[in-house]
């Protein structure tokens, strides 16, 4: 059979085809911005319910400042709930959908991680997966900085987007507490040469739950249990030197460990007082930030603990049942922006790490990054990763049977 033959204006035509065609992204690229494209149309106008915790006005005001620019960008409206407690947002997540309500349910967006995260993982609480494939995810560094694709050693799998860095560290006042320990053996001395003078915030709170789970770490010989699922017979080994060390500290803490603060700005309170000379924070940088805010002292220092400090990642995720979850996930991508995310890390803002890698930004958002903190990098030494999130639970019922009121 005769090959076919092409006119001189056919040729052409189909080369200026085949030229376009080599122009164009991919089909799975302009399948994704298709996708983001419908998202963004199906957001306009719908209001974002996210639950959050409010005890931080510094975050409180972050939120408010991210809603507004969504809201000015893309007509999405944000409500923030402010939450004491993630878990009572769950619980109820949990009760719709046993209530049979799979729509219209009255979280949108939730701030989450750890157990919390687990829980809902495992109960198909969840929407989506729908994080790694919104456009601002991309720049998130999820090799150098692994816990953002890994929540207390669970795949987040798409399930939740990550927005901010925390590794656990304390706060000093290093012109009235220079020798304050940083092993915390050590701790239990410095408290009886200055009784009153060291406190921590009363578990169920976050960062009373990372000081236990941070001298477990420290103080057991029986560390590998800490990343399984806990066991009765793991606890009572693991637990035994923890026990000892609080039993011993106690007496000597702030109030004579009778009353504990209920939150990371009440022991802050405490320290800018002058009533205790050091406080714990997830943020390195919050200590910094709090003395740009003239919260605390010129003289407050940022300390790590010997052997490496606690850290992970903290999300946003989305009900299985969320009203708005195009609204929710055009909130959560912008969470990940460089814009959104240098000014988080800001100190006049927050003093909360980014997540993204920094090799992906321009030299002006490298630049701004680095102006955000006033030029100043904090490193509290190696990151020690979060125990399974089923100690998480155990810890807490353990410390409120043997010291809660």
């Amino acid at each position: 059979m005769p090959s076919k033959q092409f006119s001189p204006i056919q040729v052409a035509v189909l080369g200026f085809a085949l030229s376009l065609m080599s122009l164009a992204p991919p089909a799975s690229a302009q399948s994704a911005d298709q996708d983001w494209s419908q998202t963004l149309t199906a957001a306009a106008g719908q209001t974002v319910f996210f639950n959050a915790w409010g005890g931080d006005e510094r975050i409180n005001a972050y939120i408010a400042w991210a809603g507004d620019r969504v809201k000015e960008d893309h007509g999405v409206t944000v409500r923030h709930v402010k939450l004491s407690d993630t878990a009572e947002a769950v619980n109820r997540v949990r009760l719709e959908k046993q209530a049979g309500k799979t729509s219209k349910g009255s979280i949108d967006l939730l701030w989450i991680n750890g157990e919390n995260f687990a829980a809902m993982k495992a109960g198909e609480l969840l929407f989506g997966p729908w994080a790694e494939q919104v456009p601002a995810f991309g720049k998130v560094d999820v090799v150098g900085k692994p816990t953002t694709v890994l929540d207390f050693q669970t795949p987040t799998e798409g399930l939740e987007a990550p927005w901010g860095m925390a590794q656990f560290n304390v706060i000093v006042d290093d012109e009235n507490a220079p020798d304050f320990p940083t092993d915390l053996g050590a701790l239990i001395e410095w408290s009886a040469v200055n009784p009153g003078r060291f406190t921590y915030p009363q578990p169920p709170n976050f960062l009373g739950t990372t000081f236990l789970k941070q001298a477990a770490l420290a103080l057991s010989s029986h560390q590998d249990a800490l990343y399984e699922p806990v066991e009765a017979a793991d606890f009572e080994r693991v637990t035994e030197s923890l026990w000892a060390f609080l039993d011993a500290l106690h007496p000597n803490l702030w109030q004579r460990g009778r009353n504990f603060p209920a939150s990371g700005p009440a022991a802050q309170q405490l320290l800018s007082d002058g009533e205790t000379a050091a406080t714990l924070s997830f943020f390195p940088l919050e200590g910094p930030a709090l003395v740009t805010a003239d919260t605390l002292n010129a003289a407050t220092v940022v300390k790590g603990f010997d052997g490496g400090s606690i850290g992970n990642t903290h999300f946003v995720a989305i009900p299985f049942n969320s009203s708005a979850s195009a609204g929710a996930q055009v909130f959560a991508n912008f969470l990940m922006t460089p814009e959104a995310q240098i000014r988080k890390q800001s100190l006049d803002a927050w003093g909360d790490a980014t997540v993204l890698n920094e090799a992906s930004l321009s030299d002006a958002q490298r630049a701004a990054l680095l102006d955000a903190t006033n030029g100043l990098s904090v490193s509290i030494g190696p990151v020690l990763p979060e125990p399974h999130p089923s100690w998480t639970d155990a810890l807490e019922a353990a410390w409120t049977q043997r010291y809660g009121s």
